[in-house]
């Protein structure tokens, strides 16, 4: 798979239609990833256009040396990084949003061990450093790949394994003794 690489070249040879492909192949997991910075969905879908958008404007940057998607995350990290340094000077007030949907065809059983799951790991997660948090999310939700993965947060591919290797083992200590709680 060439990860938008190929709808890229559509679009930089006048295919308007291949940025609607890239949009709709990375737009949700890069607002996903961006949130994990930032914990504000709709800064984080902001910044995701920002993202994109960057990727419109210069189109002479990417170079199709890394993936699409390793470049986008890596734009996405960045305008992160930026959005949380200027962030502090502004107040913010987080509102809770209601669930409207029902899960069709599972039992509430079934839906309540999954969110307890869901809330057991996302607890496990908050506990490590953001850069074990990053690399846990770059290579096991994100699906990329090590160097990839060292590419977006400018680290080496050593570093990061060893990045992964404590935070398995930290989510290991904390979701075992939590996980205690489930059985």
């Amino acid at each position: 798979m060439d990860n938008g690489a190929s709808s890229y070249r559509r679009f930089l040879a006048g295919d308007e239609t291949a940025f609607d492909e890239i949009l709709d192949l990375y737009r949700e997991n890069l607002i996903f990833f961006i949130n994990r910075f930032v914990r504000d969905t709709a800064a984080a879908e902001d910044l995701a256009i920002d993202a994109f958008l960057e990727l419109l404007v210069h189109k002479n940057r990417y170079n199709f040396k890394t993936s699409l998607k390793t470049y986008l995350f890596m734009l996405g990290r960045s305008k992160a990084i930026d959005y949380l340094r200027h962030r502090a000077r502004w107040k913010t007030i987080e509102l809770s949003e209601a669930q409207g949907e029902e899960d069709a065809g599972f039992s509430i059983e079934d839906r309540l061990l999954a969110e307890e799951r869901s809330r057991v790991l996302s607890a496990a997660l908050e506990t490590l450093p953001e850069e074990m948090r990053c690399a846990v999310h770059l290579i096991y939700f994100e699906g990329l790949s090590y160097e990839e993965t060292a590419k977006v947060m400018k680290k080496s591919k050593k570093q990061v394994d060893n990045l992964l290797y404590r935070a398995k083992r930290k989510l290991r200590s904390v979701i075992g003794m939590e996980g205690e709680t489930l059985i």
